[in-house]
């Protein structure tokens, strides 16, 4: 049954102006990366610049490149350690020190921060927090519990960032239904949906094996379901990502065409040819892998978790994360039926127009348009 679609900020036109600076917080390590970038792109339309301060780690070679082919971003890196990492609370607080230096020294209209617990700093301007993921429900999600005592401290200072943020938005309706039961009620949070641009990922001649794009390692995007199954399907799998933990060790890939970290150039022709995407997640907020292999044409094979629901119900098949027998089973029956995969693709690129990268942009020109609404009534 399709989950009716919320009342989003994306859902209103852009206002008449828009913010002449931002000050937004990224870190190189996940998704939020490319939406980050993707956003840029949309807002430098608008005549808006980002001042890009980022966190977690060095950027690579590549993504220097990738900022500096947005002549609206300047970047600003360095490399505390983020909310969510172990013992972080030190580096945090001198990130802090260092986000209100560079408010100080560059006076933003506004602050958009990708994370939670900086949005309790003593801002000037009005502040944006985007929940794009937190710990708390991954743990749920991944582990099947209730997070541990140990992630109490986490769980006080995300509330307190979010209790001081002017407006909350998240990326899809499942992750803020999260945000609200886990932290705060939060009644004026809005959604705005991610997107990518429609230039990059296209569909192509269509070959018949199954392609999988994400951290390898990583228990929520559960591709290791897929690895264990690889040997007992009819068509070849192709990995791409990272298959080193952080900590240390790597994942097993044994049985799968391992392709490494791809930038998006390079993995669009490896979407454009593969006939199915697969990602068994088992915590998803998005999946911005997901709408690239939408568009790519490819037939779509999800874990069923709320948030993929919400998004792609009626456009992908899905299939319970912790059933590697339904994994399996589903996957040799698609592999067979040509026509259901004929009809999945096209369901699945129609679907992927709603993720538009101008909805995307108007929505949170809507919200910035709110933000400095709120800045102007408070100097009154």
């Amino acid at each position: 049954m399709n989950k009716a679609a919320p009342t989003t900020a994306g859902d209103h036109h852009a206002p008449p102006s828009a913010p002449g600076l931002i000050l937004m917080t990224a870190d190189p390590i996940g998704g939020v990366w490319n939406y980050v970038l993707e956003l840029s792109r949309g807002l430098a339309s608008h005549g808006v610049r980002i001042a890009l301060a980022t966190m977690g780690r060095p950027l690579s070679p590549g993504q220097r490149r990738e900022v500096a082919d947005e002549a609206n971003v300047t970047l600003f890196e360095s490399g505390y350690r983020l909310e969510w990492m172990d013992d972080p609370w030190a580096d945090v607080e001198k990130s802090g020190e260092w986000l209100l230096a560079l408010e100080a020294e560059l006076k933003p209209d506004l602050v958009h921060l990708n994370g939670y617990v900086h949005a309790a700093l003593p801002w000037r301007s009005p502040c944006l927090v985007v929940a794009h993921s937190c710990v708390l429900s991954w743990w749920e999600a991944v582990r099947g519990e209730k997070a541990p005592q140990r992630l109490d401290d986490y769980r006080v200072r995300v509330s307190r960032g979010l209790a001081a943020a002017d407006l909350v938005a998240a990326p899809s309706s499942a992750m803020l239904d999260c945000i609200r039961r886990l932290y705060l009620p939060l009644p004026d949070a809005q959604v705005v949906y991610n997107a990518r641009g429609r230039t990059r990922f296209r569909p192509g001649m269509k070959e018949d094996f199954i392609l999988s794009v994400g951290r390898v390692w990583d228990e929520a995007k559960n591709i290791c379901a897929l690895v264990r199954n690889a040997y007992d399907l009819p068509w070849p799998v192709y990995v791409a990502g990272e298959i080193n933990q952080p900590g240390g060790g790597a994942a097993n890939v044994d049985g799968v065409n391992r392709l490494g970290f791809l930038a998006p150039e390079s993995l669009a022709p490896w979407y454009a040819a593969a006939a199915i995407y697969v990602l068994p997640a088992r915590y998803e907020p998005f999946g911005l892998t997901v709408l690239e292999a939408a568009q790519s044409g490819c037939a779509l094979v999800l874990g069923d978790i709320p948030s993929l629901r919400e998004l792609w119900d009626g456009a992908a098949l899905f299939v319970d994360p912790e059933s590697a027998m339904d994994l399996q089973k589903q996957l040799r029956a698609l592999c067979a039926d040509r026509n259901r995969q004929a009809s999945l693709r096209e369901k699945a690129l129609e679907r992927s127009r709603s993720f538009s990268a101008a909805k995307m942009t108007d929505g949170y020109l809507a919200l910035y348009s709110r933000l400095r609404g709120v800045a102007d009534l408070s100097r009154q």
